[in-house]
């Protein structure tokens, strides 16, 4: 029985659990703490948030692994490799800064939100996501998949008696659980074809099934894949974003806009590239024709919003979001080609964190325009430079850094990454249709930035500027502006170093 009892690196597990027991601190709080008080506990929630991003610091000297098979110590449910710290900053960064653009939001709202419920669920949620990237079997990977959606559901209808926010949750919550039914599923069936669920046995024995449970492995791997572009917002399964966004709380649509995708690429990079390389000739098909569709269902449901309709700004976000995902799906889908796999994901990482980076930039700035301006029209932001003209100068460079034009060269270098992958793994079309689809996305984002330095058409309003707010605008201004001088270090920072 003893060889049975293995130790648990806590320091490998620290940057997820932290946040989960701070997640439980703040739930108890919440019972003992007076109303006057609540606020605290969002600064303690920001506190947790950035010492798990913290914790990310001393692994950096080497990879590590834990709850292994005792005979095989490459079969880990947890690793905590360059891959898996690359995502878990990614995620903790961007829950961090969601979690400053919610200090103001709950402050608003004037009670309609319940705090203590708030945080708990968004920190459960951080905890979940971060738990996903380290997740090398599959059912970890779905349990960690779970508990980031999960209280994302509660998140997006928390509002009280809201109910755009409460048909929001509800659409968003059906079409997960059935996603969620067709990838378990999926993982059954590997499950049943190959007797293992760590993801390097899987790679080694999925080559070796027998003729007659092939389409059984063949099955399971297209139903896994499923879920996993349910949670990137891929066409087909992109249908819950627009109305998601609009009725979650302004903070969550930029969590979900964020994490939300790199939990659902992250989980879609370890199925694909590390558990089902031998299935490439299904799998990459398959993802290059996702992405195709993705991206130019994305850029024209963006291009035909009205500036005048209500939330009209927040649906072209969302609408944006599909766009970009769309892109961030080319690089898996040449890693299906490609003979260099770990190059073509690093594509992937590196515009998931220029992304993640000017679009929380994004949602700040719209968050301090939907204070003033509550419906979030595109047509509010007409004239933004005379009232605000570093709110105005900021939001016309993150949309310039989406669209991938100069001065925002981040934006420019991580787009030229992900087409150079697509043809270097010979995938010409595909790097065609994403230049056509540049090309449309840059008219909409364009329309935008002139909006922000054209005349107001009244007397443009001044009000402060809260301090958790600023410090989301500055943090993720000064990310964007550094990056766009040395982009080099984003492709050096993403290298995955999977294989």
């Amino acid at each position: 029985m003893s060889s049975l009892v293995q130790s648990v690196d806590w320091l490998a597990i620290a940057p997820p659990t932290l946040a989960a027991v701070v997640g439980l601190v703040v739930l108890v709080a919440d019972l003992f703490i007076g109303e006057e008080k609540k606020a605290v506990l969002g600064w303690v929630s920001v506190a947790g948030l950035a010492a798990s991003a913290l914790m990310l610091l001393p692994l950096l000297d080497g990879d590590r692994a834990t709850f292994c098979l005792t005979g095989d110590a490459h079969a880990c449910s947890y690793t905590a490799d360059r891959f898996t710290l690359v995502i878990q900053f990614l995620v903790l960064g961007g829950a961090l800064l969601a979690a400053l653009l919610s200090v103001t939001a709950l402050k608003d709202a004037n009670k309609e939100i319940p705090e203590g419920e708030f945080w708990f669920l968004l920190l459960s949620s951080a905890a979940g996501a971060a738990l996903l990237p380290a997740s090398r079997d599959l059912a970890t990977l779905i349990v960690a998949l779970e508990v980031a959606s999960l209280p994302a559901f509660a998140l997006v209808g928390i509002k009280r008696g809201d109910k755009k926010s409460s048909e929001a949750a509800l659409k968003f919550f059906l079409s997960s659980v059935t996603a969620t039914a067709v990838s378990l599923m999926g993982v059954s069936f590997v499950y049943a074809t190959t007797g293992t669920l760590y993801l390097t046995q899987i790679a080694d024995k999925i080559q070796h099934v027998d003729g007659q449970f092939h389409t059984l492995a063949q099955a399971g791997v297209v139903l896994t894949l499923v879920g996993f572009a349910f949670k990137t917002a891929a066409v087909p399964f992109h249908f819950w974003v627009p109305d998601t966004y609009v009725g979650a709380p302004l903070p969550i649509a930029a969590y979900l806009s964020v994490v939300g995708k790199a939990v659902g690429f992250s989980g879609l990079i370890l199925v694909t590239v590390v558990a089902l390389p031998s299935y490439a000739d299904v799998w990459g098909p398959a993802l290059a024709a996702l992405a195709a569709l993705t991206m130019t269902v994305g850029n024209v449901g963006a291009l035909r919003q009205q500036a005048t309709r209500a939330y009209s700004a927040v649906r072209l976000l969302a609408w944006s979001s599909v766009g970009q995902a769309g892109y961030l799906l080319v690089p898996i889908a040449s890693a299906g080609y490609s003979k260099d796999a770990d190059k073509a994901v690093g594509s992937t990482v590196a515009y998931a964190l220029m992304y993640a980076a000017v679009n929380l930039g994004a949602f700040a700035v719209a968050a301090l325009v939907a204070r003033t301006s509550p419906l979030n029209r595109i047509s509010d932001y007409r004239g933004l430079y005379a009232s605000r003209p570093l709110s105005a100068l900021l939001l016309g460079f993150f949309l310039l850094c989406l669209a991938g034009l100069p001065p925002g060269i981040i934006g420019l270098f991580a787009k030229v990454t992900v087409f150079s992958a697509a043809v270097d793994a010979g995938l010409g079309w595909l790097a065609v249709i994403m230049a056509v689809n540049v090309v449309i996305a840059l008219f909409y984002y364009l329309q935008w930035t002139t909006l922000l330095f054209r005349a107001p058409e009244g007397e443009p309003e001044k009000h402060r500027v809260p301090a958790p707010l600023t410090a989301a605008i500055a943090l993720t201004a000064v990310l964007g502006i550094a990056l766009s001088g040395a982009p080099q270090l984003v492709l050096r920072f993403s290298a995955t170093g999977l294989f």
